[in-house]
């Protein structure tokens, strides 16, 4: 038996939630059981659930995103959340920012042929790309990393006043309480624990919201932003 013949049929209520895009969350669960199991990017153990463990617990971030804003999908590895989001809101603009290439030809292929015209996918780690990507308003991840070390990673990539909503499992509150000092020294200036997906999921998606002031990063990122802001202006006037 094959990873495809594994995948089971999409739960009713997925239509729900991905509406028009239906048909092209079915064939991105395809790519994930067939193509991205085969490149290594998704266990075939994960297959049987993807539905419910995998695309529709990324589709229900949709429900604290506000509306209209720009999103940056921080290691976005097979497109988890950054694509089941892209499906539910064409009125984002997202970033797919991932460091491995095998993951990013992924992320293309995908995006070109559902025709996602508003997402981008972007190869660099989060450190790389400050100065050379516009900051967002939303930082979006995955079971990336423990939130205070993702949070080194994203909250520098934030405009002032951002947020970064990180998907986390049961570890959500003692990983908040551990991150406290490092998330205060970052900018953040709140932080909650959500909880979405109510009548889609069970469990409920667990999200840790972290908002920003005006400085996202702190004092030293603010310092090495405008130093790549200045080393993009004199590039350009040469």
């Amino acid at each position: 038996m094959t990873e495809a013949a594994e995948l089971p049929s999409a739960p009713e209520v997925a239509r729900e939630v991905f509406g028009d895009r239906f048909d092209d969350a079915v064939r991105y669960a395809e790519l994930l059981a067939e193509a991205g199991v085969q490149r290594g990017l998704i266990g075939p153990r994960e297959v049987p659930r993807l539905w419910e463990r995998h695309l529709l617990n990324c589709a229900v971030l949709s429900e604290v995103v506000p509306e209209g804003v720009t999103v940056c999908d921080v290691g976005s590895g097979a497109g988890l959340p950054g694509i089941p989001l892209a499906l539910v809101r064409e009125d984002l603009k997202i970033t797919l920012l991932e460091p491995l290439l095998r993951r990013t030809n992924f992320l293309t292929e995908v995006v070109e042929l559902l025709g996602l015209d508003h997402v981008t996918v972007a190869r660099g780690r989060a450190e790389e790309v400050m100065g050379t990507m516009s900051p967002v308003h939303v930082v979006t991840a995955r079971a990336v990393a423990p939130l205070d070390r993702l949070a080194t990673w994203g909250i520098p990539l934030l405009r002032p006043y951002g947020e970064m909503l990180a998907l986390k499992g049961d570890t959500a509150e003692e990983e908040l309480k551990s991150a406290a000092t490092a998330l205060s020294k970052l900018g953040a200036v709140g932080t909650s624990i959500l909880q979405v997906g109510e009548g889609v999921v069970e469990p409920l998606s667990t999200v840790v919201r972290v908002e920003v002031g005006e400085s996202p990063g702190g004092v030293r990122f603010a310092a090495k932003r405008a130093k790549a802001a200045r080393t993009g202006r004199t590039r350009r006037r040469r």
